[in-house]
């Protein structure tokens, strides 16, 4: 790592330099009372299935990854986990599955959440919880949460009781519905419900979109107001309203940063964690994603703190955005409060100080240029920031006794980077007095704390990058470490690994589950198949093969060539060999049967009968069989349908199951 002290130093710096011009000086001060609570720094897993990969990691690559995240004075050190509370249907990147697939079933092992949230915990008891509906599974109500308020109302409360009863977990936060219309009635209902339940410590955060609306009703509705503990907003760009601000109430981006992780999207967010409370006074920052586990053609790739996403190679990538993170959470706690005289430079960038009320000061200084911090969103106005410029402080009150400050610094972009590195001797303090050298891209954090930062700070680089490994077999026999089998990415339905005891040859089987079509989050709603993918997205001459089981009705596929996932499934295309509950098959080259190129009768009967299906793709040929007979083989023409990921699914939401799965390349 390369040193950048000729770039970011941040030294006592006696202002005698004739070419730089006199700067403002920064009051900090206790007198007259502190500011707003801090309520943390924070990561999102969810919306959707953005953690999917994690959990399949082998050891001990998957404990390291949860120490970058989690670990107090190590990596991230988050200070708070949202998880998304799993509805049965696709929410970005995957379906996450509910608690309560029906209204008479409640399981609270399923999928990964519970899993992610209970080693965050392990690792840092203090890390508070939150969980957020993206979807929800159809019985709940007839497109849309709101008709029964008292029934949604109960299945969210479900959830948090199941997460204490089954896992010892609190959770301290519950949303409504993500970034989507929320009912009045629904939200006043579900603080009822939720102390009916001994639940008056979980906190609701309402309505993770946008300010306005809520802001308005909370200041027309005086019972709204008492329910509503905190507004979190979605991609602020570091700015509140007028409205939500005289609510009182404290004001969150609930969801932030949505970038990708290199060091640009580093930088966005070292900018956003102190902007978001110098412009919009908000007190915490959650990062849309805690980390990138899921394919990389999945839609927002690598837009996680960190990368994991190639669990068989046990590869990860700890990515800049780790750092960043770093230099306010390693040297503050929720609970502590920021000090009222922060705002921006005179030369650009920002600055925030906050204290715990017992003599601590952190003081983190950002100058991220407009050129290398720009978000994904929203559109960042221009601005400038100087190549350096001398910040003078000026400390008052209870911190005038401070003699020292400690240093520490990134700088992501540019030369001579540096990835939040100590910088010594300590900074003197004199008569409260103290000025400090700011470059340019640089970020630095100066604080009362003295961390020792025990080497090796981090662990040895993980295994080397390697592409999905062919051939790739599953027989859905265990053991799992979650209800989905590995590396299966669900983006429509849900599959969990079964055990089918009415049949000997195929006992463990993957089925998938959902019988009811649920309530969408996606805009289009996704397909009416459901359907899961696995691999390289960049295969192209491929056999896929798979044991498939239509219990009662609809049908079942296997897939090569999937082009894409996410709220655009409907609309994938690819290679698709199906059977149906008729006995009949057919050749499509879309999930959604629009393009049917071939098809017959099946010489058996389809439901309640074992199948055998292959399909092979090399060029721009493709060859179907049903239990070893061959239904096709053919020339596909010029087709845009060139690479892709392999699949199995179903027709609608019917209950059919899978075994035996195999993918393997053919030359």
């Amino acid at each position: 790592m390369a040193s950048c002290a000729k770039h970011c130093v941040a030294y006592l710096f006696i202002l005698v330099v004739l070419s730089v011009p006199a700067a403002s000086v920064y009051t900090l001060t206790d007198q007259g009372g502190l500011g707003a609570r801090f309520d943390g720094v924070g990561g999102l897993s969810g919306g959707g299935a953005t953690s999917r990969l994690l959990v399949s990691y082998p050891e001990p690559y998957r404990s390291q990854v949860l120490d970058y995240l989690f670990k107090p004075n190590f990596g991230a050190a988050l200070q708070i986990l949202k998880v998304e509370i799993g509805g049965d249907a696709q929410s970005t990147d995957g379906s996450e599955p509910s608690h309560m697939h029906s209204a008479d079933d409640q399981n609270y092992t399923r999928g990964y959440e519970w899993w992610l949230m209970r080693e965050a915990k392990k690792r840092n008891p203090s890390i508070k919880l939150y969980g957020l509906p993206w979807a929800f599974p159809g019985w709940v109500g007839g497109g849309e949460p709101y008709p029964n308020p008292e029934l949604t109302a109960e299945y969210v409360t479900r959830w948090i009781l199941g997460a204490k009863r089954v896992h010892g977990l609190t959770v301290d936060y519950v949303g409504i519905w993500n970034e989507k219309e929320y009912d009045v009635t629904y939200i006043k209902t579900l603080r009822k419900t939720l102390d009916d339940n001994h639940l008056s410590h979980v906190m609701i955060v309402a309505a993770d979109g946008d300010w306005l609306r809520i802001s308005e009703d909370v200041m027309a509705d005086p019972e709204l107001a008492k329910v509503v503990d905190i507004i979190g907003a979605h991609y602020p760009g570091t700015n509140s309203i007028p409205m939500a601000r005289q609510t009182g109430k404290p004001l969150w981006a609930s969801e932030d940063y949505s970038t990708f992780n290199d060091p640009k999207g580093a930088s966005c967010w070292a900018r956003i964690l102190n902007q978001n409370y110098v412009n919009g006074h908000m007190t915490s920052t959650i990062a849309w994603n805690l980390v990138a586990s899921y394919y990389d053609n999945l839609p927002y790739p690598r837009d996680g703190l960190m990368t994991a996403n190639q669990p068989w190679s046990g590869h990860y990538e700890v990515s800049d955005p780790i750092w960043a993170t770093a230099h306010t959470t390693h040297f503050t706690s929720p609970g502590w409060q920021y000090l009222k005289g922060v705002g921006h430079l005179d030369g650009g960038g920002s600055y925030v100080a906050l204290a715990d009320g017992k003599g601590n000061l952190t003081i983190v200084i950002e100058a991220m240029s407009h050129q290398y911090s720009k978000c994904v969103r929203p559109l960042l106005p221009p601005y400038s920031v100087a190549p350096m410029q001398i910040v003078n402080f000026q400390l008052g009150g209870a911190f005038e006794k401070i003699t020292h400050l400690y240093v520490w610094f990134s700088k992501f972009v540019g030369n001579s980077t540096a990835r939040f590195e100590r910088r010594g001797p300590p900074i003197k303090v004199t008569g409260g007095h103290f000025s400090v050298e700011v470059k340019e891209n640089c970020l630095y954090t100066l604080t009362t704390i003295q961390k020792v930062r025990n080497p090796p700070t981090n662990y040895p680089d993980s295994p080397a990058s390697a592409p999905f490994p062919l051939p790739y077999k599953d027989n859905f026999d265990g053991p799992a470490n979650s209800s989905e089998a590995r590396y299966f990415s669900d983006q429509t339905g849900v599959f969990e690994l079964f055990v089918n005891e009415s049949s000997p040859d195929h006992v463990g089987t993957m089925r998938q589950v959902i019988t009811e079509r649920p309530i969408f989050w996606c805009k289009k709603g996704p397909a009416d198949s459901p359907i899961s993918v696995v691999g390289d997205h960049n295969w192209t001459d491929v056999t896929v093969s798979c044991d498939v089981l239509v219990e009662q009705q609809g049908g079942a596929f296997v897939a090569a060539r999937v082009d894409r996932g996410g709220c655009v499934i409907k609309d994938a295309l690819g290679f698709f060999l199906w059977v149906f509950a008729d006995d009949t098959w057919a050749l499509s080259y879309d999930l959604a049967l629009k393009n049917i190129v071939k098809g017959g009768k099946l010489n058996a009967t389809v439901v309640g009968q074992w199948h055998r299906l292959d399909l092979y793709s090399k060029g721009d040929i493709v060859k179907g069989s049903a239990n070893g007979q061959v239904l096709f083989e053919m020339k596909t023409g010029p087709l845009p349908i060139k690479k892709g990921f392999a699949a199995i699914g179903s027709l609608d939401f019917k209950h059919v199951q899978f075994d035996n799965f195999v993918v393997d390349k053919k030359t």
